[in-house]
C-alpha cells in the first residue's frame, strides 16, 4: 500500500505526533498495523480503527500491516480470519503485508525465557481466582504470590515443563515480576502465559501454552517494526506495561498512541452483547441489517465509501463520546444521492384508475412509455423508459379524502403531477363495506405528458406511481433502530435486551417498476420519495428481488405530522 504522501494531511494529535517524528528523524518511514483478534466479525468501531491506521500510512507514504492477534485458540477460527480480510478489502483498503501473532510464538517464548533468566518473570501455581483475589484495588496494594521468589533456575525449569505439556490447564502460569503495589493494576505482576491444551487454527497442537494479549502485542509490534501502534483508549493504562516489556527485553519499542473509540447512538459494539443478540435469536445472524457489524451494514446497503468518510469526519479524539446516528446517515445519503439510480416503487399500494385514459382498437387500455431520469445528480446516468397506463399503483399516504391545508398530494378535486407522467385530478373514490378507500378515480390532462402542462399552469404536488399491469412484486424490508434508547448500554441493571425495539423490522410487499424485475444483489437504488434501498445479495432470486431500506429520505411532511401530533 506504499503511496506518495498526500498533500497537507489532516491535523490531529495522532498525525501531529507522526509529523514531528518524521521531521525530527526519529522515524524514517511510518509503519502502522490493524491487529484484530479473529474471534468474531468486525463492526463499525473497527471501521474507525481500520480507516485511521491505513489512512495515516497512506497519507505519510508509509506501510500498514494486517495482523491476526491469534493468541487464544478457545475463541478463534479461520472463518473469522477470512471474514476480517474480506471486510478490510470491502472498506477499500489493502494491507502491505499480513502477519499472525502465532508466527512469532517461538520468538515470544524465547523472550519469556530471557525475562525469567533476568529474574523478571516467575511461574506461579495460583489459579486465576486466587490471582485475582490477591491483585488488590486502586487504593490497596496487591499481595505477593507465595511463589514469587522462586529462583530463575527453578522458574526456567518449570516454564519449560509447562511448554512440554507436563501440567494441566490452569495449574500454572508465567507472570512478569514487576510491582504488586504499583498504582497501575496492570503492572501488578501480570500473567504472560497460561496453559491451554487446545488445537490452534494455525499452529495445530505444537503449543499448549499461549501468550496473553499484553505480552504478545507489544512484542509483535516490535518484530514488525511498527512505528506508531494506534489503539483505542481502553489500552491507555496498558501502555506502561507495553513499554516495560520492550524496555526489559532491550528490544525496539514502538510508540503506542491511544484514541477514542467510535460510539454511535442506538448501536452496541460489545462483542459479548452482540453475541447475546445473535445466540438469543433477537436478530437473524451476524449479517442482520440492523446490526453494526460491517457484514450487517454491508447487507443493509451502507456504502463502504460512506463509512470511511464518516470515520474521517469524526476524526480522532482523546475522550470517548457518542455521535448522532443522523451524522452517519448523512454520509450514507450523500454518497447514494450521487451514485444510486432512481426507480419508482410503491410500498403501500392504492389503485389509481384514470377514467379518461384511451383504449386501443381492441378496447384494451393504451400503454405509453414515459421518460424518467436515472439520476438527476449525474447527467451521464441517462434516462429510462417506464410504462404508463390507465391503472396505476400509488402510495396510500399520497391520498387523503379530507386533507389538511398543507397537504399537497392527491385529494378529491385536487390536481397533482405523476412523476414523469401526466397531471391528474381526483374525481372520486371507491370504498369497501368498512368505509376504507380501495380505489381512487381520476382524469388526466393529455397535454401534460412529462409533467408539464401545455398552458403553463403549476401544481404543488408530485407523487410517484407504478403501472399496475407491469408492476413487479417484491419483498421490501423496512428498518428502524434496533433499540428504543440512544444509549442501550446504559440500561438499568444492564438489561440492554429490555430496550430492543419490537418494530425494528417490518416486511411489506412492494410494487416496483418493471426495470427492477431482474435486479441483482448488490444494487443500490433510490425508490423515489421513499429512500435508498439495497437489493439483498443473499435472499434475492431471479425475478424475486428482496430490498432492504438502507436509509430514508428527509420528509418534511412526516416532520410536520410529528409536530402536530406532539411526537418527537
Amino acid at each position: 500500500m506504499t503511496n506518495a504522501p498526500e498533500s497537507a494531511p489532516a491535523s490531529d494529535f495522532v498525525r501531529d505526533r507522526i509529523r514531528a517524528d518524521l521531521q525530527s528523524g526519529k522515524v524514517q518511514q511510518v509503519v502502522t498495523r490493524f491487529p484484530p483478534e479473529p474471534n468474531g466479525y468486525l463492526h463499525l468501531g473497527h471501521a474507525k480503527a481500520i480507516t485511521l491506521s491505513f489512512s495515516v500510512a497512506q497519507e505519510f507514504g508509509g506501510r500498514c500491516n494486517l495482523r491476526m492477534d491469534d493468541t487464544n485458540p478457545a475463541a478463534e477460527d479461520q472463518e473469522y480470519v477470512e471474514a476480517i480480510q474480506a471486510d478490510v478489502r470491502w472498506l477499500g483498503f489493502q494491507w502491505d503485508a499480513m502477519y499472525y501473532a502465532a508466527d512469532y510464538f517461538d520468538q515470544i517464548y524465547a523472550w519469556a525465557e530471557r525475562l525469567v533468566e533476568k529474574g523478571l518473570a516467575y511461574v506461579d501455581d495460583q489459579n486465576a481466582d486466587q490471582i485475582a483475589a490477591t491483585r488488590g484495588t486502586v487504593t490497596t496494594p496487591g499481595t505477593p504470590s507465595p511463589y514469587r521468589n522462586r529462583t530463575p533456575a527453578e522458574n526456567l525449569e518449570l516454564l519449560r515443563a509447562m511448554k512440554a505439556g507436563k501440567f494441566g490447564d490452569g495449574q500454572k502460569v508465567l507472570r512478569a515480576k514487576i510491582d504488586m503495589a504499583h498504582a497501575n493494576l496492570n503492572l501488578r505482576d501480570p500473567v504472560m502465559y497460561r496453559i491451554r491444551h487446545l488445537h490452534h487454527q494455525r499452529t495445530g497442537d505444537t503449543w499448549c501454552i499461549y501468550p496473553m494479549y499484553d505480552w504478545a502485542h507489544g512484542q509483535s509490534d516490535s518484530i514488525e517494526g511498527i512505528t506508531h501502534s494506534l489503539c483505542t483508549l481502553e489500552f491507555e493504562h496498558h501502555r506502561p506495561l507495553y513499554d516495560w516489556f520492550c524496555d526489559s527485553l532491550g528490544i525496539y519499542k514502538p510508540q503506542q498512541i491511544e484514541f477514542a473509540r467510535l460510539n454511535v447512538e442506538y448501536m452496541l459494539t460489545s462483542k459479548r452483547k452482540l453475541l447475546q443478540l445473535v445466540e438469543g435469536k433477537h436478530v437473524q445472524g451476524w449479517d442482520d441489517p440492523r446490526l453494526p457489524t460491517l457484514r450487517g451494514l454491508r447487507r443493509r446497503g451502507y456504502p463502504p465509501q460512506a463509512l470511511v468518510a464518516f470515520c474521517k469526519h469524526v476524526g480522532v479524539a482523546k475522550f470517548n463520546s457518542t455521535h448522532e446516528i443522523g451524522l452517519l446517515e448523512f454520509y450514507v445519503r450523500d454518497h447514494l444521492n450521487k451514485h444510486a439510480q432512481r426507480r419508482m416503487a410503491v410500498l403501500d399500494p392504492l389503485e389509481l384508475v384514470i377514467e379518461n385514459w384511451p383504449s386501443d382498437a381492441a378496447g384494451k387500455p393504451v400503454v405509453e412509455l414515459v421518460e424518467a431520469q436515472n439520476n438527476p445528480e449525474d447527467p451521464a446516468a441517462g434516462a429510462r423508459q417506464v410504462p404508463f397506463s390507465g391503472s396505476l399503483w400509488i402510495e396510500r399516504d399520497d391520498f387523503l379524502e379530507a386533507p389538511p391545508k398543507d397537504f399537497y398530494r392527491l385529494a378529491p378535486g385536487r390536481e397533482v403531477r405523476l412523476r414523469a407522467g401526466y397531471f391528474v385530478t381526483c374525481t372520486g373514490v371507491d370504498k369497501d363495506a368498512a368505509g376504507k378507500v380501495t380505489r381512487v378515480r381520476a382524469s388526466y390532462d393529455p397535454l401534460s405528458k412529462g409533467g408539464n402542462a401545455a398552458d403553463g399552469r403549476k401544481v404543488k404536488g408530485t407523487i410517484h406511481w407504478v403501472s399496475k399491469a407491469h408492476a413487479v412484486d417484491a419483498e421490501v424490508r423496512l428498518y428502524e433502530h434496533l433499540f428504543t434508547h440512544p444509549d442501550p448500554a446504559s440500561a438499568d441493571g444492564g438489561d440492554f435486551l429490555a430496550l430492543l425495539n419490537p418494530n425494528s423490522q417490518r416486511i411489506v410487499r412492494g410494487k416496483l417498476e418493471p426495470s427492477l424485475g431482474n435486479a441483482e444483489g448488490g444494487l443500490h437504488v433510490q425508490f423515489e420519495r421513499l429512500g435508498y434501498f439495497y437489493c439483498d445479495h443473499r435472499d434475492s432470486r431471479p425475478g424475486q428481488p428482496v430490498f432492504h431500506r438502507t436509509v430514508g429520505l428527509k420528509d418534511s411532511w412526516h416532520k410536520a405530522q410529528q409536530k402536530v401530533s406532539g411526537k418527537k
